[in-house]
């Protein structure tokens, strides 16, 4: 079966960034929807037309994928404010976060906490791949018709591409 919109495929790949580093592998095929809110566009793209077992290479520039760093995303917060055991690396949702916190922090994201200073804490708004271009070698492992249901929710289920931000101490993104 050739890939096409509104169809399911397993995928698994290897990422890494432009100086060759690896990012995330994905070992074991996972599915995402073509055609629905699974996967970027450009990737979607580049799929087109393939079948079982092909190999895609392809660069997501970060327009095309998790965005250019905005360090207007970056917020400088009372430390005192936060739980104790805040560590680098935790994250917190910007609809609940603690009572005090600047007023101009968007509440429609997820924050990191990427500093922590005796007094403040620094937080990110960004997405850990944001303003980095990342290079994935993917391969093809199913193909299958979406069903109903899959066509319905416009997802197969697995939105690797529209996560939140890594776990603290989990060096993959998956």
């Amino acid at each position: 079966m050739e890939i096409s919109e509104q169809c399911v495929v397993g995928l698994t790949w290897t990422m890494k960034d432009t100086l060759g580093d690896v990012l995330d592998v994905l070992d074991e095929p996972v599915e995402f929807m073509v055609g629905g809110d699974d996967l970027f566009d450009v990737i979607e793209a580049a799929l087109q037309g393939h079948e079982l077992g092909a190999r895609v290479l392809l660069q997501v520039e970060p327009e095309q994928g998790f965005g250019d760093f905005n360090d207007q995303l970056l917020f400088l917060e009372p430390r005192s404010l936060f739980p104790e055991g805040t560590e680098e690396g935790m994250t917190f949702d910007g609809s609940a976060l603690p009572k005090g916190v600047s007023d101009e922090i968007p509440k429609d994201a997820i924050y990191t906490v990427t500093e922590i200073y005796p007094d403040h804490l620094v937080l990110d708004g960004n997405h850990p791949l944001a303003g980095i271009a990342i290079r994935l070698d993917i391969t093809v492992r199913s193909v299958r018709e979406a069903t109903e249901e899959e066509v319905g929710r416009g997802t197969a289920g697995t939105a690797f591409f529209k996560a939140p931000p890594m776990a603290p101490g989990n060096e993959l993104l998956h």
